[in-house]
């Protein structure tokens, strides 16, 4: 049921606010007359108003606070989540990705768009280069019926400026007001005619190189923070926390020196413990990784694009776009420790004498370690990202222009490559730790040199920091690979036009087929394969699925220049899927459109939605990963091992999608649109984050406790989330846009204010719901504050601009699914500033220098704020730039 008192509630709350960063459009964006015009939410091919809200950023919206890429520029609007990107994912095999995420809904449910065709690389932006960016249309509802699968929470499609003319060149740089997360860029454009103006040819590209920001603590409120129980089923967000079951050159567990570190030189000292919290442990000496890894990871890329049309006729074009990025880097990961799981035994051949006979007078043989191995076994990821793509396009029309025609043939290639030398071998270094005096040389030797003379195996030495020797090192460590490439082939043909005229206007409709097929081949070293590590391998990956597709499309006008009824329209769509691996599935949209009132317009849409599972969700064999999580069972803290992979019996998802809204322009230089969208999911393709996974558990779900794995004293040491059909998602609310233009008597003057009210953001499994609206401290999970409202006031001239905008974020919680203290966030603002000045030259090239200044006033992020997609973790920055164009 739609609750239109909150959405009236909602209205109101937003038109009391004031400003804006990009522009909604009531109508479907109109390109140039020479160019065909692109409806972002529909196949139909000629300007009208179009039923589905969609939102227009324009290349000059995405240069606001000089954002590393377009993805990075689009998380600042309110109706994204930043999922992933550099700031959201320091330490994981994805970092530096830049997807974009409508409604918090999953990356998978947005789809992405380049010049109305699908992208590889699982719709990462840092494969198009911004300088060639005209415009980003951005649909906030579904679309499935226009476009296939993915479209269930929106599409974001990427128009490249095709008839660009002359040169542009541009270099910047950028740094933190810690003196880190160096940025420079430097990007290119050139455009030209040729044949006597029958073809067009442009090409550009842009390199970056961010050194990012290490380590995590180098930062307020972000390293080292933990949920740590307080007793009574509650806990706390604390400050200060690290491993309480390893310690720098290691920490005796066990036995008569339990509780005693070692030094360098293998001596023995007790160890401040601090306040011990499960395997946590607050102040004292406990380690943390996040003294060594990266909060931001550093990245280099490039990427470049080309696009060559041709008038064969005058009544049809061929184009070739081509586009390659790559994205490279190494930084720190994570290390592969001992969390008090290695077993000494009294006559290991590096103790020294005096704890030998300590526990010799004490009759034990042997005792438990924890150790952190920063000096033995800290992993780095050595990755590469190329992504290739290459389409063949023609287009035409009938000599009277009533019918238009195009096809198109698009492959892509996207390949990843990842290195992550120093992990744990699991038996050379079971070996190496169990070493004894030679009986012959009395100098350390492996124990299964006894038995076995010809062995290679290498004593490790593990009594202090620095102790390993670099020999030990290589022996007992080895390098986790990942050779993965995807493939995407797609091909489609459309026919557009107006085959007759009623009474109101002509009949639009447009018509076509699609063909797609998605690959991936992910190849692992031999190590991996024979899981020769301790802790982390990769898993190989192969599997494609293909889909035939047909969709139709129309465009009713119903009645015009009626009292009420000045231009009532319909638009429905609808489209069948064919998946080799699911089956058939329909997808469809009805929707209405009318101006009751010059000035005064409306709209409304319902549609059906539909996803089928992605390469990932059906064929990845395992993921590895580590989680500090609460557990409501024993009330405690624990940081765990979670394992998760793909289910190739996934059935594909549905989402009913209802939207309505209405647009005022009751000025000329006035604009006002709200919007209310419900979209509920079924079927819901998912994994359960690991916090949930124990939640819903302890709430009751008997089936997801069996991905709960704890050992024989209760602790949890491994939960296992595989992608599963989940049985509903369901989100609603309002957006809105009120913007104002003032010109004056040197220039212009605008006010522009965009904003997001969230009403719900729920999953339910069948056993418990869980909304997640207001949990937005919490990185894993899939908060979404209730408001998000950017403001912006801006002046422009011939020669001078400037635009100051805030960023708001409602208070809200760190995580509502745990029962936290100190789980309240303030209400967060955000300022950034825009400088520009344009030297006027008389003849010759134009010049623009220009400096932005995001998180103007140094604003620190909320406490335990790792990996947060909404608060600014880097602090102030910095950018200064200059453009030239000939």
């Amino acid at each position: 049921m739609i609750r239109f008192g909150s959405v009236i509630g909602a209205c109101v709350a937003i038109l009391a606010s004031a400003g804006v960063s990009a522009q909604t459009t009531d109508m479907a964006p109109v390109e140039d007359e020479a160019e065909a015009i692109v409806v972002t939410g529909s196949r139909i091919d000629r300007a009208f108003d179009a039923p589905t809200p969609t939102l227009q950023v324009t290349a000059s919206d995405l240069s606001v606070a000089a954002r590393t890429n377009v993805a990075a520029a689009l998380n600042d609007l309110p109706q994204f989540r930043a999922t992933t990107s550099p700031q959201t994912t320091g330490t994981n095999t994805s970092a530096g990705q830049a997807p974009v995420d409508l409604r918090g809904l999953g990356i998978s449910r947005t789809l992405v768009l380049v010049n109305g065709r699908r992208l590889s690389s699982d719709n990462d932006l840092n494969a198009i280069p911004t300088v060639l960016i005209k415009s980003v249309d951005i649909v906030t509802g579904g679309a499935s019926a226009a476009w296939g699968s993915g479209a269930v929470a929106g599409v974001v499609n990427v128009t490249l400026d095709g008839k660009f003319t002359g040169v542009k060149l541009g270099a910047q740089a950028g740094i933190s007001s810690y003196g880190d997360s160096a940025e420079h860029r430097f990007e290119g454009a050139f455009g030209t005619s040729f044949a006597d103006g029958r073809g067009h040819f442009v090409i550009g590209g842009e390199y970056l190189n961010n050194e990012g920001v290490i380590p995590k603590v180098s930062r307020p409120n972000v390293g080292r923070w933990a949920t740590i129980s307080n007793g009574g089923g509650t806990f706390i967000l604390s400050p200060d926390v690290g491993f309480s079951n390893a310690a720098y050159g290691g920490i005796i567990l066990s036995g008569v020196l339990a509780g005693k570190g070692f030094n360098p030189d293998g001596s023995l000292r007790p160890i401040n413990y601090g306040v011990v919290s499960g395997t946590n442990m607050i102040g004292g000496e406990g380690p943390s990784n996040d003294d060594l890894s990266p909060l931001v990871t550093p990245q280099r890329r490039y990427s470049m694009a080309a696009q060559a049309s041709f008038d064969l006729t005058d009544n049809l074009t061929v184009t070739a776009e081509f586009r390659h990025s790559r994205m490279w880097n190494n930084y720190i990961w994570f290390g592969d420790h001992n969390r008090g799981n290695l077993t000494i035994k009294s006559d290991n051949a590096f103790l020294r004498q005096e704890i030998r006979d300590a526990m010799a007078a004490a009759g034990q043989t042997s005792f438990t370690m924890g150790r952190f191995n920063s000096d033995l076994s800290y992993s780095t990821i050595d990755f590469e990202r190329k992504n290739t793509q290459a389409t063949l396009a023609i287009d035409g029309k009938s000599s009277d222009g009533r019918w238009r025609y195009g096809a198109y043939y698009s492959h892509g290639q996207f390949d990843n490559n990842i290195d992550t030398p120093g992990f744990l071998l699991t038996t050379p270094y079971a070996q190496a730790v169990d070493s004894v005096l030679s009986p012959i040389t009395n100098k350390p030797i492996c124990r299964i040199a006894l038995t076995n003379p010809n062995t290679n195996c290498v004593p490790i030495d593990l009594f202090g920091l620095g102790a390993p020797s670099q020999e030990a090192i290589d022996y007992v460590t080895g390098t986790p690979r990942s050779r993965s490439r995807t493939k995407l082939d797609t091909a489609g043909f459309s026919l557009r036009g107006e085959p007759f005229d009623l009474w109101a206007g002509p009949v639009s409709i447009a018509v076509g087929g699609e063909w797609r097929k998605e690959s991936i081949n992910a190849r692992v070293g031999d190590l991996d394969l024979a899981k020769a590590f301790q802790t982390f391998s990769f898993s190989p990956l192969k599997g494609s699925f293909t889909v035939k597709e047909a969709f139709a499309e129309v465009l009713l006008p119903l009645a015009r220049d009626l009292p009420v009824l000045n231009k009532l329209e319909f638009n429905g769509a609808a489209r069948i899927s064919d998946y080799n691996t699911t089956g058939s599935i329909w997808s469809w949209k009805l929707g209405l459109t009318n101006e009751f009132f010059p000035g005064v317009k409306g709209r409304v849409t319902r549609s059906r939605d539909i996803r089928s599972a992605n390469l990932a969700e059906l064929y990845t064999q395992s993921t590895t990963g580590y989680n500090t999580l609460t557990d409501p069972k024993t009330n405690t803290s624990v940081y765990v091992l979670n394992n998760g992979g793909g289910n190739p019996n996934l059935r594909p998802e549905t989402a009913d999608t209802f939207t309505a809204g209405f647009v005022l322009s009751p000025l000329s230089r006035l604009n006002l649109t709200l919007d209310y969208y419900d979209i509920r999911i079924k079927d819901v393709i998912t994994t359960i984050a690991a916090q949930d996974l124990v939640t819903r558990c302890f709430n009751g779900n008997l089936d997801l406790c069996t991905k709960v794995e704890r050992d024989a004293s209760g602790t949890i040491v491994r939960t296992v989330a595989t992608f599963i059909n989940l049985a509903e998602y369901q989100t609603d609310g309002v957006d809105a846009e009120l913007s104002y233009v003032q010109p004056l008597s040197t220039g212009n003057l605008t006010f522009r204010l965009l904003g997001t009210w969230v009403s719900r953001l729920s999953t339910n499994d069948g056993v418990s719901k869980i909304d997640y609206v207001k949990s937005q401290g919490y990185s894993f999970g899939l908060g979404v504050p209730e408001w998000r409202v950017n403001a912006s006031v801006a002046y422009q001239d011939e020669t001078f601009g400037a635009l100051l905008r805030a960023r708001y974020l409602s208070a809200g919680n760190y995580n509502s699914t745990v029962n936290l203290v100190n789980n309240h966030i303030p209400a967060y603002t955000y300022f950034d500033l825009q400088l520009n000045a344009r030297i006027p030259v008389s003849s010759g090239p134009q010049l623009e220098l220009y400096a932005n200044a995001t998180n103007l006033f140094d604003k620190d992020p909320p406490v335990s704020a790792l990996y947060s997609p909404y608060y600014d973790v880097v602090g102030r920055y910095i950018t200064v730039g200059a453009r030239v164009r000939f």
